[in-house]
């Protein structure tokens, strides 16, 4: 009769309950409470002590958000918002200690232009203030810059924007210029006026402004939320004495290059690239990143910002700056140039930062499989068998446990396409508890199920026992993500660090189990001691990702699909979190019961998701949000007649519902896409806002009205002249027109006909036709006066040449009572942005 031993060495079912609830404790204890950890914000009576005060700050950001949406070329921002801050400048220079340090204020208003992505990106006396703040007698010509912006998008008041960093950067340097602590380099700070516009104001600083060749390192403030640490996300690869400096610095650690290569997927538009780019200077690029539903919307307000995420801010840019202002790399980058540093905080208590990555990847990924390799010799002395039949035992545990790792990867991906394709994608937007039971549920099933199929064949004698066995998943689990170490190594990515470090927590119990007696189960004991510090930073990660994330795709359009990106991060951390101590279940009598407790977790989330507690939106913290222009269209004939004149709404929608959540409220009757009109008309013959706008134009929808828009004003396209040069092969066209703040130009060539030169970059040239000139000003409205030279071959010069789309945007107008009772039809949960726009086609 064969012998059960092994049953009665598995511990009782119900034993595994409490085993999987512990490290969702684990979890909620110390992961969640150190992730939210907040200083507390100080207050006026601690001014004296040199330290950064939340209130004072707090103060400034109520007065710049009551100014209300400070978009470039409006009011409030070229007047408004430039008046109170300098104001708030001139305080801060009557307090300054005068025998300690020297206070220059510029105002800077610039204009230029620069190719950004699909578009020439022009601009026209935009504002930026600029201030340098240097120790008395100072000598050194290597200063830090300190940048943010103060512009904001269309009705967003901004607090959550740049306002929390403009706010932070006043504080500063009002704590920088009254105490009386020296440093050595000067600091310029810039308070650029337009970035939102996208990232003008800097290209004009670092072009064109009289202190910008002395910055040599730089730290870029933004914000994309309300609440919580601001996230170190991006450092210039070749100085990794920058990431130092913030390692032994910064009060408040919340960093991980892990957004690095997330950005080489999805690259935003910050002010970081173009400091990098167009000024030769090496930074860091920190961002408020927490709570960010409300993000460039009207609840974008003073009352979503805690003063306590204020103040962890405030900590560590003063810390930053006054470590980096004191530092001789600055007056040397280039001989302080080299290395690609790896740097991640654990649990916001330090900072982990290295930079020889390769060598490190390499070395721990070797290692493991090392290890592994002198424990399966081990299985096979203790066992008394020999290591062959060891190997043979391990390569199918192998297969399965690639089989769990595959299953944990995409069972939650098959949930995100289900739900999709039942109309469901999003239920986690404003219900995050559901990812849970949706994504984590899935994937642990999908860990587990084959290791509790397999271990059933062990419960007779068997030459190597149960415990050993079931050993073999968790070093074939190694086995995988060493391998996978070395390739994402070889790939060049350097958020291969997150596997590494749960290799070498791995490492060193395997080094202690290969010390110590082999007795059936004392290998988990090691384990999970070690495999626990891994568990709390892998899941601090997913935790901060799924954070950061969640708010995007409410941004991400109609054509994706939102939850794979949602499904992704959750099977990765459930993978890397779960996957060394999920097989540990078998440790217990009737492990199957585990699939029981996730099934039912998933199914109840389901039937949850499918209530109103699964309705993406809520009014107040999480908006849909929904852009759309109020359009009158005009189009001409080369003769000067008019062939089209219609008015509608154009609707960019920004998340994969679209128009379906506003059908039960808004008059929706008559949208259509507007694919079918790109293949008839120059960009589709629509007032495309901006390069976003152009590269999601095949998604937009277009709802025709019939009494005609009334813009404020149809922008007045005047052709100065055109002439016939010497070589009758080129014809130049002179315009002029009284451009509104934001201006769209669109050129497209007919066959037989090359833009050989004009007032624009020339090497947008190259790009293919049809040309975005997208143009904005900000305190100089000069009507726009441009040359453009076309060549002709094969082309009589009397016959049309090109098609020209001229679209004036009147942003902050609320449009005629139409427009306006249209928009107040739309349900609370709508956060719209919109405003009437002129739009003329010609033909020349």
């Amino acid at each position: 009769m064969p012998s059960h031993r092994v049953d009665n060495s598995r511990s009782q079912w119900y034993i595994s309950s409490i085993f999987l609830i512990f490290w969702l404790l684990l979890f909620q204890a110390i992961v969640v409470p150190l992730f939210n950890s907040l200083p507390n914000a100080k207050t006026k009576d601690e001014s004296s002590k040199g330290v950064f005060i939340a209130q004072r700050a707090m103060e400034n950001l109520y007065n710049l958000t009551n100014i209300g949406p400070k978009v470039v070329g409006s009011f409030n921002n070229e007047n408004k918002t430039v008046q109170y801050l300098l104001n708030e400048l001139a305080l801060i220079k009557e307090q300054v200690l005068d025998d300690y340090f020297d206070i220059e204020i510029d105002h800077q208003q610039v204009s230029g232009s620069y190719i950004h992505w699909t578009m020439v990106n022009m601009y026209q006396g935009v504002q930026n203030l600029v201030v340098k703040l240097s120790p008395k007698n100072c000598t050194s010509d290597a200063y830090l810059l300190v940048n943010s912006h103060f512009d904001s998008k269309p009705t967003s008041p901004s607090a959550g924007g740049g306002g929390q960093m403009i706010a932070t950067i006043l504080e500063v340097l009002r704590v920088m210029s009254t105490t009386r602590e020296i440093f050595q380099n000067p600091i310029v700070f810039l308070l650029n006026g337009a970035e939102e516009n996208p990232m003008q104001g800097s290209h004009g600083f670092v072009t064109q402004h009289k202190w910008a060749k002395n910055c040599k390192a730089f730290l870029n403030l933004d914000g994309y939320g309300g609440g919580g640490r601001d996230l170190l996300f991006q450092s210039s690869p070749d100085q990794s004495w920058l990431v130092e400096y913030y390692k032994h610095n910064v009060k408040h650690p919340f960093a991980t290059n892990l957004a690095e290569d997330i950005l080489k997927v999805y690259s935003p538009d910050t002010d970081y690239s173009i400091l990098t780019k167009y000024g030769n200077m090496s930074g860091l690029n920190l961002a408020q990143s927490i709570n960010s539903f409300a993000y460039q919307t009207r609840l974008d307000n003073y009352n979503i910002i805690p003063s306590d995420s204020v103040q962890s801010i405030g900590d560590n840019v003063l810390s930053l700056v006054r470590a980096l202002s004191n530092s001789k790399e600055l007056q040397d980058i280039e001989g302080h140039a080299g290395g690609s540093p790896v740097f991640f905080d654990f649990l916001g208590l330090a900072v982990v930062e290295y930079s020889n990555y390769s060598l490190v990847n390499w070395t721990v990924a070797l290692a493991t499989i090392f290890l592994i390799v002198l424990y399966l010799f081990k299985i096979s002395r203790v066992s008394n068998v020999s290591t062959s039949t060891v190997i043979g035992y391990s390569i199918p545990v192998l297969i399965l446990q690639i089989f769990a790792f595959y299953l944990g990867w995409i069972l939650p991906i098959w949930v995100a396409k289900v739900f999709d394709n039942c109309g469901r994608s999003l239920t986690y937007f404003s219900s995050p508890s559901l990812m849970f039971g949706l994504y984590v549920c899935p994937s642990l099933i999908g860990l587990c199920l084959p290791s509790i199929l397999y271990m059933p064949m062990w419960r007779g004698q068997q030459p190597v026992s149960y415990a050993r066995v079931l050993h073999l998943f968790v070093l074939n689990q190694a086995l995988i993500l060493a391998i996978l170490a070395i390739y994402f190594t070889c790939a060049g990515y350097r958020s291969t660090y997150v596997i590494i470090w749960t290799l070498i927590l791995f490492d060193l119990q395997l080094i202690i189990n290969l010390i110590i007696p082999d007795v059936q189960y004392s290998w988990s004991g090691a384990l999970l001691l070690f495999h626990s510090f891994s568990f709390f930073y892998v899941t601090y990660l997913q935790y901060t990702l799924l954070k950061v994330v969640t708010p995007m795709m409410g941004l991400l359009g109609r054509s994706y699909n939102p939850d794979y990106y949602i499904a992704v991060i959750n099977a990765m951390g459930t993978i890397l979190a779960m996957g060394f101590v999920i097989p540990l279940v078998n440790m217990f009598r009737r492990p199957f019961a585990v699939i029981v407790y996730f099934l039912v977790i998933f199914l109840i989330t389901v039937i949850l998701a499918r209530t109103p507690f699964g309705f993406p939106y809520r009014p107040t913290t999480n908006v849909e949000r929904v852009p759309y222009l109020h359009i009158r269209r005009t189009f001409f004939n080369y003769n000067g007649t008019i062939s089209k004149d219609d008015s509608g709404y154009l609707f960019n929608f920004q998340d994969r519902h679209g128009p379906t959540p506003l059908e039960n409220t808004v008059n929706l009757t008559g949208l259509v896409g507007i694919s079918a009109d790109c293949e008839k008309y120059m960009m589709c013959g629509y007032p495309l806002f901006d390069h976003h706008w152009v590269n999601s134009r095949m998604d937009l929808m277009w709802l025709p009205r019939e009494k005609p828009i009334e813009p404020p004003r149809v922008p007045e396209v005047e052709l100065l002249s055109k002439f016939v040069q010497a070589d009758n092969k080129t014809i130049r066209y002179n315009f002029k027109i009284n451009v509104t703040d934001h201006t769209s130009i669109f050129i497209q060539p007919y066959e037989n006909v090359n833009v050989k030169n004009w007032t624009f970059p020339l090497k947008y040239i190259e790009h293919q036709s049809p040309y975005h000139i997208y143009f904005s000003y900000g305190n100089d409205n000069t009507p726009l006066s441009f040359f453009i030279d076309f060549a002709i071959s094969n082309k009589d010069i009397e016959e049309p040449l090109f098609e020209m789309g001229v679209s004036g945007h009147f942003i902050g107008d609320k449009g005629d009572k139409i427009s306006q009772d249209f928009g107040n039809s739309f349900p609370d949960f709508a956060a719209i942005i919109d405003w009437p726009t002129s739009y003329q086609q010609f033909i020349f």
